[in-house]
C-alpha cells in the first residue's frame, strides 16, 4: 500500500508539474509611433532630400500638396526629394493601429547657387546672422555645450558630460582621464571658436557667433577648411592660405569627411579611441573593411543615414558617454534598411537564427572582428588598447608629450548585456574595483541576461590605462602638465590639487578598464558572419557560461526532472529537442527564462 500510495504522489507531483504556467496578458500598446524629418523644413539651395523615420515598426504616409495625409495618401518607402519649395505633412500608423498626430515641414528651396555662392567671408558671426534658428539649436545640442541629459546613466547627476566640473558631472574615460585644466587642446575638436560654452537658454548673438559651424558644413572636398589657435586671444581662426570666401560659399551638408575629421581623431590619433572608426571610413572603397561606408561597390552611407538629426540634435549615444543629445534610437532594421530582419522566425537563412534576434544584437554576429586596415590605405587602423601614463613619449606630430601607448589590429570583441542603460565613474567619485578584470571600472553597460525584453547582447572594444588612484579616487591628472612636461609625477600632482588634496597625499599606479560600443567596420554577410560554432559550445570567443547561460545545476539534477540522464549529445541536439520540438523553457535548464517572450513553457513536458 506504502508503495501505492508513493506512486500516485509521485504521478500526481509530475502531473502538476506539466500544468503550463499561467502568464499575465501582455499590455495593450497604445503608444503612437514617433516619425522624425531629417533635415527639418527650412531654406535651401537648389534641391534637397528629405529621410521619414519611424521609432518602430509601421507604415508612414505622406503628402506634398498641402492637403492632410490619411491611409490613403502616398507611403513613403525612399528619401524624397524636393527642387520647389514644398509643403510635407506626414504621419505614421503603427502596428498595433496606433497613429500619431500629422506633422508638417516646409522647404524652402531657393535657385541654385544663390545662398551661398555671392558670399564674401566676414567671420563666424555671418552664420548666425543668417542662421538664427539653426544656430540657437546647435547652441542647445551636446556636440556643442559637451554635456547634456543623462537619463539613460545610473550613475551621477541629471545632467552629465566631458566639461570638466567638481560636482560628480564630469566624466572620466581611459584615455586622457579628463580635460581639467586643458581646455585648449581638447577643445580644438569643439564645434566653436575657442571659448568654452556657456549653458544657457537664451544665449546671446556674441555666444552664437562663437559657434563654428564650418566645423562640420565645410566642403571638406572641394574647399577643406582647416584652423588656427591664436596664441593671444586663445581663439581659432581659418588657417593662412585659405581663400575663405570658396569656403563659406561652398558650405553645404556635413559628410563623412567633416563628421570623421573629430570623431576618427578622438584620443590623440587616428583610429584611437573606437576601434572601429578611422579616417579610412570616409575614403576606402573596401568593402570587407566596412561594408556600409565603403565607396564603390560598398553603401556609401554618410553619417547622418543612421546617425539622424532632430534640431542639430543627433541619434545615437555610445555605452561610454554619459548624455543622450536625442531620445531618437537608432535600428538596422528601418523601412529603408534590412526591414525583414526583425521577425524571431523568419527573415534569416534558418528558423535557430532569426530567433536571436530578440536577444543578440546584429553587431554581435555581424563583426567577427574590429580595429581592421582597409586594404587600400597606406596607414594602419590599429587602435590604441591600453594606455600608459607613468611613461611619457614625445609625439612630432603633435607637438607634445603624450603617455605610451599599445595599439593592435584585428581584435575579438568582448560581449556583454546592455538594456540601453550605462554605469560611469566621474571625477569625484569613489573608484570601484571590478572583480572580474580586477581593474578599476570607468564605463560600464548596464545588462544582464535576465532583463526586460530589449536587452541584447553586444560587442565591445576593451580597454586599459595605468592612472593613478589616491584617497579611494581616480585621479583627474592634469593633461597639460603631462603634455608640456611628460612629467607623470607632477601632473599627478597638480591633479590633486584640483581636487581639493594636498600635493603630497600618497597616490599609487592602479589599472582602470572600460567598455565601448561597436557598431561600424561590418563586413558583407556572405563569408564573414559568425557560425553558430563561433560562440556555441566554446568559450575562444565569447564565454556564455560566465553571461548566464550556465545551468542552474549539475545534469544529473537537471536532467531528471523530466526523465532519466542520458548522454550529452552537445548544445545543438539538445536546444533543438527540447527547445525547438518541445517548446521548454529555458528556466528548466538556466537561471533564464524566455517564456513570455518566445510562447516557451514552464514544467515538465
Amino acid at each position: 500500500m506504502r508503495k501505492l500510495i508513493a506512486a500516485l504522489t509521485c504521478v500526481a507531483l509530475v502531473l502538476a508539474m506539466a500544468v503550463p504556467v499561467a502568464f499575465a496578458a501582455k499590455p495593450a500598446d497604445t503608444t503612437p509611433p514617433v516619425t522624425t524629418a531629417s533635415p527639418l523644413g527650412g531654406t535651401y539651395s537648389g534641391s534637397v532630400a528629405v529621410t521619414l523615420t519611424r521609432n518602430e515598426a509601421g507604415t508612414t504616409y505622406y503628402t506634398t500638396n498641402g492637403t492632410t495625409p490619411t491611409t490613403a495618401s502616398p507611403i513613403y518607402s525612399a528619401p524624397l526629394n524636393f527642387t520647389a519649395t514644398t509643403t510635407l505633412k506626414y504621419f505614421s500608423k503603427d502596428t498595433a493601429g496606433n497613429s500619431e498626430t500629422v506633422k508638417t515641414q516646409v522647404y524652402t528651396i531657393t535657385a541654385a547657387g544663390t545662398t551661398h555662392s555671392s558670399l564674401t567671408w566676414t567671420g563666424y558671426a555671418m552664420c548666425s546672422s543668417c542662421h538664427s534658428s539653426q544656430a540657437q539649436a546647435m547652441y542647445q545640442s551636446v556636440h556643442y555645450q559637451w554635456k547634456g541629459s543623462a537619463a539613460e546613466m545610473t550613475t551621477g547627476p541629471a545632467t552629465q558630460g566631458k566639461m570638466d566640473a567638481v560636482d560628480g558631472s564630469s566624466a572620466l574615460n581611459a584615455y586622457c582621464i579628463n580635460i581639467q585644466g586643458n581646455w585648449g587642446p581638447c577643445g580644438a575638436c569643439h564645434a566653436g571658436t575657442g571659448a568654452k560654452p556657456v549653458a544657457t537658454g537664451n544665449p546671446s548673438a556674441a555666444q552664437l557667433a562663437s559657434i563654428d559651424c564650418l566645423m562640420c558644413h565645410a566642403d571638406a572636398t572641394n574647399a577643406p577648411y582647416s584652423r588656427v589657435r591664436n596664441a593671444t586671444t586663445g581663439l581659432f581662426e581659418p588657417a593662412a592660405g585659405l581663400d575663405m570666401n570658396l569656403v563659406v560659399q561652398k558650405a553645404g551638408k556635413p559628410t563623412r569627411k567633416n563628421c570623421l575629421g573629430c570623431h576618427a581623431k578622438a584620443g590623440g590619433g587616428d583610429a584611437v579611441k573606437r576601434g572601429d572608426i578611422a579616417l579610412a571610413s570616409g575614403t576606402t572603397s573596401d568593402v570587407l573593411y566596412d561594408t556600409h561606408m565603403a565607396m564603390g561597390n560598398g553603401g556609401n552611407i554618410q553619417c547622418q543615414g543612421c546617425h539622424t538629426y532632430t534640431s542639430h540634435r543627433v541619434a545615437g549615444r555610445g555605452t561610454d558617454l554619459r548624455p543622450e543629445d536625442s531620445t531618437v534610437e537608432l535600428s538596422c532594421a528601418t523601412s529603408l534598411c534590412h526591414s525583414t530582419k526583425t521577425s524571431l522566425t523568419t527573415g534569416h537563412s534558418t528558423y535557430d537564427t532569426s530567433h536571436h534576434v530578440g536577444r543578440v544584437a546584429c553587431q554581435a554576429c555581424h563583426l567577427p572582428k574590429y580595429a581592421k586596415n582597409a586594404n587600400d590605405t597606406a596607414s594602419t587602423e590599429a587602435t590604441e588598447t591600453h594606455r600608459n601614463w607613468q611613461v611619457g613619449e614625445w609625439n612630432a606630430t603633435l607637438n607634445r608629450y603624450e603617455p605610451m601607448p599599445t595599439k593592435a589590429n584585428d581584435l575579438l570583441p568582448k560581449y556583454a548585456f546592455w538594456n540601453g542603460n550605462s554605469w560611469g565613474n566621474n571625477a569625484f567619485d569613489a573608484a570601484v574595483l571590478d572583480a572580474a578584470t580586477g581593474a578599476y571600472k570607468i564605463s560600464r553597460p548596464v545588462g544582464a541576461i535576465n532583463d526586460p525584453v530589449g536587452t541584447k547582447l553586444f560587442p565591445f572594444k576593451y580597454k586599459t590605462s595605468s592612472q593613478a588612484l589616491a584617497n579611494g579616487k581616480l585621479v583627474t591628472l592634469s593633461t597639460a602638465t603631462f603634455f608640456a612636461t611628460g612629467n607623470y609625477d607632477q601632473a599627478v600632482k597638480d591633479g590633486l590639487v584640483y581636487m581639493g588634496l594636498p600635493s603630497t597625499t600618497p597616490y599609487t599606479t592602479v589599472t582602470t578598464d572600460e567598455l565601448q560600443l561597436l557598431n561600424h567596420q561590418i563586413p558583407p554577410a556572405t563569408g564573414n558572419v559568425l557560425a553558430c560554432a563561433d560562440c556555441h559550445g566554446t568559450t575562444t570567443r565569447v564565454n556564455l557560461p560566465a553571461l548566464g547561460y550556465a545551468l542552474k545545476a549539475a545534469e544529473s539534477v537537471v536532467c531528471v526532472q523530466c526523465h532519466a540522464q542520458r548522454s550529452n549529445k552537445g548544445w545543438s541536439s539538445i536546444h533543438s529537442g527540447h527547445v525547438g520540438s518541445r517548446m521548454i523553457d529555458c528556466s528548466m535548464c538556466h537561471n533564464f527564462s524566455r517564456a513570455t517572450e518566445r510562447n516557451l513553457k514552464i514544467g515538465i513536458m
